[in-house]
């Protein structure tokens, strides 16, 4: 047990790579009288599920755009607002020409169909969707060279807040899989009890029944029921499982689902342990084990 014990702490010094799906960036570029903006955030989500707002001057480059955030992020809810603008301004208003003559003379016409006065039919165009529109900036290369880095500097501040957010996700993940472990050792302290118990109880429900058994016969019942019952090969796969958990958690690239499918066995071995245990104590390990499962799965659900 010892062993064990100077082997966990030592794995458990070994730095978690994971990162957290939740984070959240800001870049600002401040060029003469114009402004670059970028606000990023996510959220957990089983795919990249991205909601890009950008301003008319930014609609030809939203494929590259889309493309660096999915690059970069990968997955999550992602919110990510950008913003180009003058300072102090919000644009420049420009009057569609032809769709104003068209509607001012639709206007006077019914006005005098109907015979009412037509004043100020001008000032009532001009409020009419439209007619009055902001001119799209047209941006050079420079400027979108510009406006990209500026992206790539919050999609970066996102991913520092991830991996900060993921080492501690990534602690908790260590801590829960080795109090697994540890209740795994416990099992085997109490498995060779659980096997003198059965063999009592057995003896005690044939002496019950008052009848005479013969021994060999016994014997070899109670080598078929011990194996029946044994969970040495669960309790085998249990720490490999275990071990891979830890070594995935290590690894550079996202881990979220691996580690998903990896919990999924250890529940399948956990299960099969508790169906064979057929002792109170090793009973309450395997509830406790699960526990720690269950708070590793909810920890998974927003691991990268």
């Amino acid at each position: 047990m010892q062993k064990y014990v100077r082997g966990l702490r030592a794995f458990s010094t070994f730095g978690a790579m994971i990162k957290s799906m939740t984070g959240f960036g800001k870049s600002q570029l401040s060029l003469g009288m114009k402004t670059i903006l970028v606000d990023v955030r996510a959220l957990n989500s089983k795919q990249l599920d991205l909601n890009l707002r950008i301003p008319p001057a930014f609609r030809e480059k939203e494929g590259e755009i889309r493309q660096e955030i999915g690059k970069s992020l990968e997955r999550g809810k992602v919110d990510v607002y950008l913003s180009y603008r003058l300072a102090g301004s919000t644009g420049t208003a420009a009057i569609n020409h032809d769709l104003a003559k068209a509607r001012f003379l639709e206007l006077q016409q019914l006005a005098n169909e109907l015979n009412v006065q037509s004043a100020d039919l001008l000032g009532r165009v001009l409020m009419m969707p439209d007619v009055m529109a902001e001119q799209e900036e047209v941006l050079g290369d420079e400027e979108w060279a510009q406006v990209m880095e500026v992206l790539k500097s919050a999609l970066k501040a996102t991913d520092v807040f991830r991996t900060d957010e993921g080492s501690g996700i990534g602690k908790e993940l260590l801590e829960r899989v080795g109090n697994i472990e540890a209740r795994l050792e416990e099992t085997g302290v109490l498995d060779a009890e659980r096997m003198v118990l059965m063999r009592e109880r057995l003896l005690q429900k044939i002496a019950d029944l008052k009848i005479n058994a013969d021994a060999n016969r016994f014997e070899e019942e109670m080598i078929f029921y011990i194996e029946k019952l044994d969970i040495n090969e669960e309790k085998q796969r249990l720490r490999a499982h275990c071990q891979y958990f830890r070594e995935t958690l290590n690894q550079q690239e996202s881990t979220g689902r691996k580690l998903g499918f990896i919990t999924q066995e250890m529940g399948r071995e956990i299960n099969t342990i508790g169906s064979k245990a057929n002792h109170a104590g090793m009973q309450k390990l395997v509830v406790l084990m699960k526990d720690e499962l269950e708070k590793i799965k909810e920890q998974l659900n927003n691991v990268l």
